[in-house]
């Protein structure tokens, strides 16, 4: 079911023009959130909220010219409610001016007494995905037309094969019937591309910097602990920087003081289930690796360069002070597991996760700069909309318009991490995975995303996205972001050549990559929810644009020029 915008317009074209920044600070005024959720009630014909609802506050956000935005998640007589998730939104004096939902019908069902038994429920989902069982939550699940109550059980060590393949399964609590099964972790490596690799006898060749020394380090002067100046030789970005903690004389923790104690741990090659229970990187000189996975702190190098990069990115650029816009910074393990080719962001240990290779097609750690944006930017989708797949098939592949916008959010805010960073050794492009070593020397790309041969990325939005797998789905959105930033045709510029077509032969010119960003971001963290599709993300892109820029501005219109392009356009919209 996709998302419903209801009770606000976008702004007519001769609206006022003047710009306004980004950026937004999250806000825990108890005046807000009780306007919020009295608007709700009070609108309950547009939002789906009824007295047997109760709302929970999930984020805040206060814009620069004053417009508020709560999001909530959603509960039923009691029970959660899975596709629940709406964003009320109120003018600068708390007045309603309307809401972003994930189902577009109030939500009801005959009975919150199950006729199954959580127990029963568990070995129902645990027959289904294999592995183990944890509790089995009771819920109300809001995805269909009908909603239906039902068990949500996380399953893990199933029966997948990959590490990290814990998954949530929905369990109808009066048939018993498997509703869903959704692995919690977000994998760079999708089970389909991995199938085609392996098919193909691909083995990816990496594009290392190769062995290196680190520069000098320079240590803390006074009490410790305190925050170091060290350095490190990685395998894909060089010699890079890194903030450290010192702890001693001669004593150094890979934790950054400065970005919310941002740190990398070895999960020493085991399947670790929370990221304290890795072993901390130390040091006694701050110097760190030497370039090669043949030395393990290497990879951390990596990972701790592209986590800290991550968290500078989102703070300087959107004002987002870490993942979850509380200030804490990232988490990562590294040598996660044994023999797992794969990156991951867990919601589980909310961490990075970074397997070593599966010595097959992968034998280096997938550790770049542009994989660790990607996945940490899942964490960022996990806190704010929250898209989730339609379905999920038996092996792990997903599908819809809501995952696909997940992959694509994830790519479009993975290479503004490269952008952001800058680093000689890993230019920045609107490439994904080009330092992987894959033979078509990228897994993705925003421009032209049908190059991508591997996973049949389309360019363009037909009838077939409803049901086509995530990443190959993600093109759509992707190269609207590309056309808006930097327009059609060809064009050469970091050393890449790019030439992106459009659906109707019409030219964009982009208004750059800076506001582009601005705009999705802004639509994402208030405009968009767990089931939010294409035509839905241009509504909330256009919004978006007339929030920051005017409805009246280049901008604006670009935003529609851009998502034409794609064929996603107002006279196209499915009835629902």
């Amino acid at each position: 079911m996709a998302a419903t915008t209801t009770a606000f317009a976008l702004p007519s074209a001769n609206a006022a023009t003047a710009p306004a920044a980004s950026a937004a600070s999250p806000v825990s005024g108890e005046d807000i959130v009780k306007a919020a959720r009295a608007a709700a009630v009070a609108n309950s014909k547009a939002t789906g909220v009824t007295a047997s609802d109760t709302l929970k506050v999930k984020d805040t956000l206060v814009d620069p010219e004053g417009k508020r935005h709560v999001r909530f998640e959603r509960t039923h007589r009691g029970v959660t409610v899975i596709g629940g998730d709406l964003v009320v939104h109120l003018d600068a004096k708390n007045a309603y001016t309307g809401a972003t939902r994930a189902t577009n019908r109030q939500v009801s069902v005959p009975t919150v007494t199950p006729k199954l038994s959580a127990g029963q429920a568990a070995a129902k989902a645990t027959a289904s995905a294999g592995g183990t069982a944890g509790a089995a939550e009771l819920v109300v699940d809001a995805r269909a037309d009908d909603a239906v109550l039902a068990y949500r059980v996380t399953v893990t060590g199933s029966r997948d094969a990959e590490a990290g393949a814990a998954r949530s399964v929905v369990v109808d609590a009066a048939s018993g019937k498997v509703i869903s099964s959704t692995p919690h972790s977000d994998a760079f490596i999708s089970p389909k591309l991995k199938s085609t690799l392996r098919a193909q006898g691909q083995q990816a060749a990496p594009r290392t910097a190769g062995p290196a020394a680190p520069g000098p380090a320079r240590p803390a002067a006074g009490s410790f602990p305190a925050p170091a100046n060290g350095t490190g030789a990685s395998i894909f970005a060089g010699n890079v920087p890194l903030i450290t903690t010192q702890t001693a004389k001669s004593s150094f923790t890979l934790k950054d003081p400065g970005r919310g104690n941002g740190e990398t741990r070895n999960a020493g090659r085991k399947e670790l289930e929370t990221f304290a229970s890795g072993k901390a990187f130390t040091d006694t000189d701050n110097k760190w690796g030497n370039g090669t996975a043949g030395d393990l702190t290497s990879a951390a190098v990596d990972a701790q360069y592209g986590i800290t990069s991550t968290f500078d990115y989102y703070k300087k650029t959107f004002g987002r002070n870490g993942i979850n816009n509380d200030g804490a910074g990232p988490h990562a393990l590294v040598h996660y597991g044994n023999k797992v080719g794969n990156a991951f962001w867990s919601p589980d240990c909310a961490c990075m996760l970074y397997g070593d290779g599966d010595g097959e097609t992968f034998k280096q750690p997938l550790v770049a700069l542009d994989v660790t944006g990607h996945e940490l930017s899942h964490g960022v989708i996990e806190a704010t909309a929250k898209f989730e797949p339609t379905r999920v098939d038996e092996q792990g592949n997903q599908y819809g318009e809501a995952g696909s916008l997940n992959e694509s959010f994830a790519d479009i805010f993975g290479t503004g991490v490269e952008f952001a960073t800058n680093n000689a050794a890993n230019p920045p492009n609107y490439l994904l995975g080009e330092k992987l070593g894959l033979e078509q020397k990228f897994l993705r790309r925003l421009d032209k995303p049908s190059l991508d041969k591997l996973e049949g990325t389309v360019d363009y939005w037909d009838e077939g996205s409803y049901d086509r797998e995530v990443h190959a789905g993600s093109g759509v959105s992707s190269h609207a972001f590309y056309l808006l930033a930097e327009g059609s045709g060809k064009k050469t510029a970091g050393g890449v050549t790019y030439d992106s077509p459009t659906y109707d032969g019409s030219s964009v010119t982009g208004i750059g990559r800076a506001k582009s960003e601005q705009i999705f971001y802004r639509a994402l963290t208030r405009y968009m929810v767990s089931t939010t599709d294409f035509h839905e993300a241009r509504t909330a892109t256009l919004q978006a644009a007339a929030d920051i820029y005017g409805a009246g501005s280049t901008e604006y219109r670009t935003v529609d020029t851009a998502w034409a392009a794609v064929n996603v356009t107002a006279a196209n919209t499915p009835k629902h």
